[in-house]
């Protein structure tokens, strides 16, 4: 280590900079410490920087690009072990800088980020010169691009140039070519002056002559109503004599009256012939036989709430899903929150989707279990149970009215059971001709297996 004349190490430390540091000095900073990142513990990490840890080092050059640099700025501890970590990576330039002589084929940026981080003496004097010398590159640049763009503008304004004298060109064409159109326009507009006055004295002499034909029009209307007043008397008569007519028709109708009642024997005749050449059986079916409805006899939904047993009795659910064809609807959050509401979502749903499973393969009858899309934040991927249709809810539409719309589809007369603890819901679908059933009687009769 070099000393000073006053006998204190002279290792850079006491050396500040007096001007931010330049730019791409910073960059070279910045992929420095995270380079040496890889080398270091997590605890021998500042505070601020152990979340960039784990990040590569081209991720944290750019998420963490500036609390790197205050860190190596403010952090000696922390800026000596990234030195370390740059000595073993570039021994011969940390050699060079502590030796006061920096190589000079090296990228000065190089030199600059490297002295920045060990602080060698003289250190301050590399990143100056560092930094002016990529101002002087970055002036050249510039130049350079001015020079270009200023040529490229010179070769455009010839073109603009060239450009603009052929237009007037073509402008002074086209307006020599307006103006002798404009002189012929001219001279049709003083030949179509001369028609309109001519137009003019012909609309007098046939105002003239309408004037005439009007009277005689008027002469002839006269004449048609003599005409029409004639006729109307010849059309009295006309009428009374097809009277007259009419009379003696109905006369004589009696004959003809015969000849069609002969007509239709035949027919019928001939379709008691054609009844027994087909030999067509009787009817057994009636029409009012093809309607739906319940026949006396038949039990339905209605009829199983008559009986004796509690609203509460799972065994009244047994009843009704014996019933013929019967369909067991299930409002799904509505059963699983008042059976087991501490469970999470998903678990609910198997609980509830298995115990309906068996009650499907013990009852026969066909099963619809409905859930509220709403509260999916995405979509459910799931295996429906064997016998059981699982449907979740559209965005807007609520798991109780996609509830009503199933049972509207259901045809009148099918026992429809709906499980739901909803007072708005058992209302609407027991308008609908469902019978309403309460989660709690569906939870006892699931527990029981």
């Amino acid at each position: 280590m070099v000393e000073s004349s006053g006998g204190e190490p002279d290792d850079g430390t006491a050396e500040v900079l007096d001007r931010p540091l330049p730019d791409g000095v910073r960059r070279r900073v910045v992929q420095i410490v995270s380079d040496g990142f890889g080398g270091l513990t997590l605890a021998e990490l500042p505070a601020q920087l152990r979340q960039y840890a784990r990040f590569t080092p081209t991720r944290r050059a750019k998420f963490a690009a500036n609390a790197m640099a205050a860190a190596v700025e403010n952090d000696t501890l922390f800026r000596q072990r990234i030195g370390e970590r740059l000595r073993e990576v570039q021994p011969e330039l940390a050699g060079a800088l502590d030796a006061g002589s920096p190589p000079p084929a090296a990228d000065p940026l190089d030199v600059a980020a490297a002295a920045y981080v060990l602080r060698p003496a003289g250190w301050v004097k590399l990143v100056t010169a560092a930094g002016e010398e990529a101002q002087r590159a970055d002036a050249e640049r510039v130049d350079d691009e001015t020079r270009a763009e200023l040529e490229r503008l010179r070769e455009e304004l010839v073109v603009a140039r060239g450009q603009t004298k052929a237009e007037t060109e073509r402008l002074r064409v086209e307006l020599e070519s307006a103006r002798r159109e404009a002189e012929s326009m001219h001279r049709k507009l003083r030949g179509a002056l001369s028609d309109v006055k001519r137009g003019e004295a012909a609309l007098r002499k046939a105002a003239a002559e309408t004037e005439a034909v009007r009277a005689e029009g008027q002469a002839q209307v006269s004449a048609a109503e003599s005409e029409t007043r004639r006729l109307k008397a010849r059309l009295g008569e006309t009428e009374a004599a097809l009277e007259a007519s009419r009379r003696a028709a109905r006369e004589g109708r009696s004959v003809e009256d015969m000849r069609v009642r002969l007509l239709l024997d035949t027919v019928l005749d001939a379709a008691q012939g054609l009844r027994r050449e087909l030999a067509l059986p009787p009817v057994s079916v009636r029409p009012a036989e093809t309607v739906d409805a319940v026949e006396p006899g038949r039990m339905s939904p209605k009829d199983i709430a008559a009986r004796a047993l509690s609203e509460n009795d799972p065994a009244i659910l047994d009843q009704l899903l014996a019933l013929p064809q019967a369909h067991l609807v299930v409002d799904g959050y509505n059963v699983t929150k008042t059976g087991y509401p501490t469970m999470p979502l998903e678990k609910q749903r198997l609980r509830l989707l298995g115990s309906l499973s068996q009650l499907a393969l013990q009852s026969g009858a066909e099963v619809t279990c409905v859930f509220d899309g709403a509260e999916l934040a995405a979509p459910v991927l799931l295996a429906p149970p064997r016998g059981v249709r699982v449907l979740f809810s559209k965005p807007g539409v609520t798991a109780d009215e996609l509830i009503r719309q199933l049972v509207r589809a259901e045809p009148p007369g099918r026992p429809v059971v709906v499980v739901s603890t909803d007072r708005e819901v058992a209302d609407g679908i027991a308008k609908a001709g469902a019978r309403p059933v309460a989660s709690a009687v569906l939870l006892k009769r699931l527990s029981r297996g």
